[in-house]
């Protein structure tokens, strides 16, 4: 990683990290702690995932290279993200929706839909990533899509990782975060539009007469429930199935074309 690091300095690359080191995880499959125990399934320690990104930011300071850590989901890694900040470390990163909104209690119903990697947490955890938006410690929201067939999901201890989220990505966020006043429409915006186009060195779209349209229209108090079977994704494994929603996105235009449009 050091040297992969060093390389991406002399190249102008970002280096981004899934943190988990594989030795700790030992074939566990969801978070651990009391509902694994319960279940009676092998856990995946949040250690892996702390312990890693300790690492990545470490090496990466050592040699003063930039590092994006990916879809962040412990409070010791959020602490630590936001302390490395504060000494001047190159560090951005990111989580999912479902990683503020959910917890691992969902498992209890042994729904390899809700199982994903990493996996989803503890009210605590919960709690500290949407501190860790609301403080700019989080960079950007992201949806970590991972589609996979039902047949592939249907036995929850032997289903791959992995949940779909390009359709519910911006009504969860505008749900939990927004319309419970945790953070402003223009912060949404920063954490999945412009954000991830800064990190990645991408031109930020302009909304003006002459340029070319990349944009969503959105009705940003419409409600709506989750149902996996209108899901225009050929996947429908989504941790928000049966769920109300609020605000949905009905027209996208990118390059100047509609690429989707509800009606």
């Amino acid at each position: 990683m050091r040297k992969a690091l060093e390389l991406s300095n002399e190249n102008g690359l970002l280096v981004a990290s899934h943190c988990e080191d594989l030795s700790i995880i030992n074939g566990g499959i969801m978070n651990k702690g009391e509902t694994s125990e319960k279940l009676g399934v092998k856990g995946m320690d949040r250690a892996s995932e702390d312990y890693i990104t300790a690492r990545e930011m470490i090496l990466a300071s050592s040699v003063g290279a930039r590092i994006h850590i990916c879809h962040v989901s412990t409070e010791g890694s959020a602490a630590m993200i936001r302390f490395a900040k504060s000494r001047g470390v190159k560090v951005t990163c990111e989580t999912a929706p479902h990683y503020f909104m959910l917890t691992d209690k969902l498992l209890e119903k042994r729904d390899a839909d809700y199982r994903m990697n990493p996996p989803l947490r503890t009210p605590e955890d919960v709690r500290a990533i949407i501190e860790a938006i609301k403080d700019g410690t989080i960079d950007c929201i992201i949806t970590d899509h991972a589609p996979h067939a039902a047949e592939e999901k249907a036995d929850f201890e032997k289903a791959p990782n992995g949940v779909v989220g390009l359709e519910t990505s911006l009504a969860a966020t505008l749900t939990a975060l927004y319309h419970t006043g945790e953070i402003s429409l223009n912060r949404v915006v920063e954490l999945m539009c412009i954000n991830p186009r800064k990190i990645l060195g991408l031109d930020i779209p302009a909304i003006k007469e002459g340029s070319t349209a990349d944009l969503v229209i959105a009705d940003i108090n419409r409600k709506w429930t989750v149902e996996p079977e209108k899901l225009h994704s050929k996947s429908k494994n989504t941790v928000f199935k049966g769920m109300e929603l609020t605000g949905k996105p009905l027209v996208t235009i990118s390059k100047g074309e509609i690429r989707y449009n509800e009606s």
